[in-house]
């Protein structure tokens, strides 16, 4: 059996234990022939090995990266539950105020849906002071106070409203504020530009000699350049008005000659505001 020394300075220059060779034979051994050798490594001490995997772990043995990760997970799993638990808790209020909230039943339903108005309200509407009258066709004479058609299509009087038909008024019953309207067509058969009308709508009252006027319009240029040709032309009139008791209001046009045969083209009425 041989031996290494080692020189005391080298075996303090390493820290770990020593290592030796042994021969089988136990005799010396010549230089000429090798022994045979088994490689050997060394390894640090285990105190050394854990030290080392300690400095890159942080506490508890988990990295600081990891650690970072699992607490941004627990945040969003927090997140998500209050979340949850507040659309829990509006659903719950929702349905709260739901059973609250008496139930419509099928029979209330087609009430809501048309509106039934109450038999007073309707009432009232049919008494409302109100007429509307349509254009009537003239042949043999032509006033320039028109006539019209009380009965005619969408032609009514209604409330306190009468039509006068020896001359063509709205008679009122009623004092009060109305909506007066009018509307007249005329077609000039050889039109020039000197053709021209004038539409007006006046007032017949109890204790005055000569009409009011209420409301008129001139129109003129209406034609084109080139003579003999026919043109149509229209005017419209409307107003808020206050009439008195007993009033009667009238229609006027100059040229009463070329209103349309039309009866939807020429109308005359009022209703109470």
């Amino acid at each position: 059996m041989s031996y290494d020394h080692q020189s005391p300075q080298s075996a303090q220059s390493y820290p770990f234990p020593q290592v030796f060779l042994v021969d089988g034979s136990g005799g010396p051994q010549h230089s000429g022939q090798q022994p045979n050798l088994v490689p050997c490594w060394s390894f640090p001490p285990a105190q050394d090995r854990a030290r080392s995997r300690g400095k890159s772990r942080g506490c508890m043995g988990v990295s600081p990266g990891l650690a970072l990760i699992v607490l941004m997970l627990f945040l969003l799993v927090f997140v998500a539950l209050g979340f949850e638990a507040y659309q829990i808790n509006n659903m719950q209020a929702e349905l709260r105020e739901m059973k609250t909230v008496k139930p419509v039943t099928e029979f209330d339903t087609p009430q809501k849906q048309i509106a039934h108005e109450p038999e007073t309200t309707r009432e009232e509407k049919k008494d409302r002071p109100a007429a509307h009258v349509m254009g009537r066709i003239e042949i043999e004479k032509f006033p320039q106070t028109l006539r019209w058609e009380p009965r005619v299509g969408r032609a009514f009087t209604s409330g306190s409203v009468a039509y006068r038909f020896e001359d063509g008024g709205l008679q009122l019953n009623e004092s009060g504020l109305y909506h007066v309207y009018s509307r007249v067509e005329l077609i000039f058969k050889d039109c020039s530009p000197s053709s021209s009308f004038v539409h007006s709508v006046f007032v017949r009252r109890a204790g005055r000699s000569s009409p009011l006027n209420l409301m008129e319009a001139h129109r003129a240029g209406f034609c084109s350049q080139q003579q003999g040709h026919a043109w149509t032309t229209e005017s419209y009139l409307a107003s808020a008005l206050q009439l008195q008791e007993s009033d009667r209001v009238f229609v006027n046009v100059s040229h009463p000659l070329y209103l349309s045969h039309s009866h939807y083209a020429n109308f005359f009425g009022l209703y109470k505001i």
